[in-house]
């Protein structure tokens, strides 16, 4: 049972918290819209059970990934799946529709589009929070349970926080990092010796992660403003020369 007065225990309901809420933005909008098409007296019951259904689903995952994380070399692929979720994150989006996502008339069938897709959906979730919570089914509980509320019902103001404040987001994708860094080197095929030659290695493993996740990913959105700058000249050359007019 974890130690509930441990300031690292809150630290890492902390992280859980700001990792679902920062991950699951998207939810808010799948359930939207496979609730759409429900009479309004059952809306609030396919969200209900929908979200139910869907937080019981991903416990169930996140449980069966902390067994998985014990075993030799799954922290480290872990890890560097981490780093690429947190690169991922600071990249300017290119938002996927969510047209794919049907809704459906009936309650049952709004119910089940909501936990599929939430199940497609969070695969990035749950890696995260499995390196976020230390072995410790309680802790991916207690920390789901107070975010996934805050992701449902408050997601507008989270995201138009986001918008606002772009350090945010970089914010999140440094703490992925973070806790990539730290799986990699609690990795059970690294013998326990080696994290005693350096003093505070775990943290120091962490930070470079955290790092190497912003420096990446502010790189790679960097090429992908230049690259977006080249394209539309040309394109916007091309649209004014119509037919007919001078070259």
């Amino acid at each position: 049972m974890p130690d509930l007065a441990s300031p690292a225990f809150w630290i890492s309901v902390l992280q859980i918290i700001a990792i679902d809420i920062l991950l699951g933005g998207d939810n808010a909008v799948v359930i939207a819209l496979a609730c759409r098409r429900l009479p309004e007296t059952q809306r609030n019951k396919g969200i209900f059970w929908g979200v139910f259904g869907a937080i019981a689903l991903r416990v169930i995952l996140i449980y069966f990934a902390l067994q998985l994380l014990a075993v030799p070399y799954l922290k480290m692929v872990g890890g560097l799946l981490l780093f690429w979720i947190g690169i991922k994150l600071i990249l300017p989006e290119h938002e996927e529709t969510h047209g794919n996502v049907q809704g459906s008339s009936t309650l049952l069938g709004a119910i089940r589009t909501i936990i599929v897709a939430d199940a497609v959906m969070s695969v990035d979730n749950v890696i995260a929070v499995a390196g976020a919570a230390h072995g410790s089914i309680v802790l991916v509980v207690f920390g789901i349970a107070v975010s996934i509320p805050i992701v449902v019902w408050g997601s507008k103001l989270v995201l138009a926080l986001m918008d606002r404040f772009p350090i945010v987001i970089t914010a999140g994708g440094a703490l992925l990092g973070w806790i990539g860094g730290g799986m990699l080197l609690t990795d059970p095929a690294l013998p326990a010796a080696w994290r005693e030659i350096v003093p505070h290695s775990h943290y120091i493993a962490s930070g470079f992660g955290a790092l190497l996740v912003v420096a990446l990913g502010k790189w790679q959105a960097s090429r992908q403003t230049a690259r977006a700058n080249e394209v539309s000249p040309a394109a916007g050359r091309a649209q004014a020369l119509q037919p007919g007019d001078p070259k």
